[in-house]
């Protein structure tokens, strides 16, 4: 077979080029009726852009800088204008705080924020895993019970601060962990052994202090230990209870209801003092608000949280209120003697950790002994 691609001098196959320019030797490009030769003229001319009716044709060019300059004094004005709305409302708030801080001593938009984080770290621990309120307890526990002997101290009292934070440790945690019988024997201990310490180091320091002041010592430490981490503790026989949980986040709700709604009727509608020699600032219409929120609230967590029928929810809410009320009055007493206006400057808004717990803590009792009245009566 021949093969006449082949160059006859060294056998090299043929390429394309070569073989074309041998067929068409003066260059000449190869014509073809399916691809004629492109014509710039063929091309027909862009259409008009489209306008309005009625309107003349202009052409297209660049946007006007005037243009540019009141488009962007439009949106400067706006923008000034926004910032001064926005100053103006801020204004507002701070001359409406500045009045409420002024009559009640407390600034509002920082008690309004710290209340929410308290609040929502409680919620968490209590809706979650129950026992992560443990810690959350034993923390406020400790930090009450520095709080009110730094107080106690600063008043002239001798009050030794390492062994109240130790005895209250173990009283709160024994509520938890132990039998609820033992938490009573743990309080006796907690108190003899703060008791007894405070009165060997009378006898170690011989400063010539005298019988009723060492005696007043002696009971003020036993009371710190009673006063918060056994109230403490109590919380935390209420929650290890079946369901406790539930009863714990109630009467916290309401005692914190109550609270609401005193301070908001106090501020809007209170004219006559309710105790003026132990808290001048307490009003009847204030109390009046606390009742309304108390039952109110007592009623809505009988009813969808705690499924009790709604009369033990008015029992419930009247129960804490009492108990809420006598407790912030008996703190406003102390606090009066000691001859302090807050039991510390730790919580902005709110003064100290005690003087937000002064209404929970002596709730515990009434909600544990509502607890186990009022279980029979879940509905089921």
């Amino acid at each position: 077979m021949t093969d006449e691609t082949r160059d006859a001098d060294d056998g090299r196959p043929v390429t394309r080029r070569e073989a074309r320019d041998e067929a068409l030797p003066d260059g000449v490009p190869l014509a073809d009726e399916a691809f004629p030769s492109f014509d710039a003229e063929a091309i027909p001319p862009r259409p008009p852009l489209p306008t309005s009716a009625g309107a003349p044709a202009v052409a297209v060019g660049p946007l006007d800088t005037a243009d540019h300059n009141a488009i962007r004094e439009q949106w400067r004005a706006a923008r000034d204008e926004l910032g001064t709305h926005v100053s103006h409302a801020r204004d507002q708030i701070d001359q409406a705080n500045e009045r409420i801080k002024e009559r009640t001593g407390r600034d509002l938009v920082l008690a309004i924020l710290i209340g929410l984080a308290f609040g929502a770290a409680l919620l968490g621990s209590l809706l979650f895993i129950k026992a992560l309120f443990v810690p959350f307890a034993l923390a406020a526990a400790l930090l009450g019970v520095y709080e009110l002997s730094r107080a106690l101290r600063a008043s002239g009292r001798r009050v030794d601060v390492v062994p109240q934070l130790i005895a209250a440790a173990f009283l709160v945690l024994s509520a938890y962990f132990a039998e609820p019988w033992l938490s009573w024997v743990m309080l006796f201990v907690a108190v003899a052994f703060v008791i007894v310490w405070r009165l060997i180091a009378q006898m170690v320091a011989k400063d010539g202090r005298t019988y009723g002041d060492v005696l007043a010592d002696a009971v003020i430490s036993g009371f710190v230990q009673v006063y918060v981490p056994f109230l403490a503790g109590v919380a935390l026989i209420l929650l290890e209870q079946e369901g406790g949980q539930w009863w714990v986040l109630s009467f916290i709700a309401i005692a914190v209801a109550a609270d609401t709604g005193a301070y908001a009727a106090g501020l809007a509608f209170g004219r006559h003092p309710m105790a003026p020699k132990i808290s001048p600032k307490k009003t009847w219409e204030g109390f009046g608000g606390a009742v309304v929120a108390s039952l109110v609230a007592g009623v809505l967590l009988a009813i969808f949280l705690l499924e009790l029928p709604w009369w033990a929810g008015l029992i419930f809410g009247a129960s804490i209120l009492l108990s809420a009320t006598l407790g912030d009055l008996g703190e406003s007493m102390l606090k009066r003697d000691l001859g302090i206006k807050d039991m510390s400057s730790w919580l902005p808004g709110h003064g100290g950790l005690l003087d937000r717990l002064d209404s929970i803590l002596p709730s515990t009792i009434p909600a544990l002994c509502l607890y186990f009245l009022l279980s029979p009566w879940v509905v089921l």
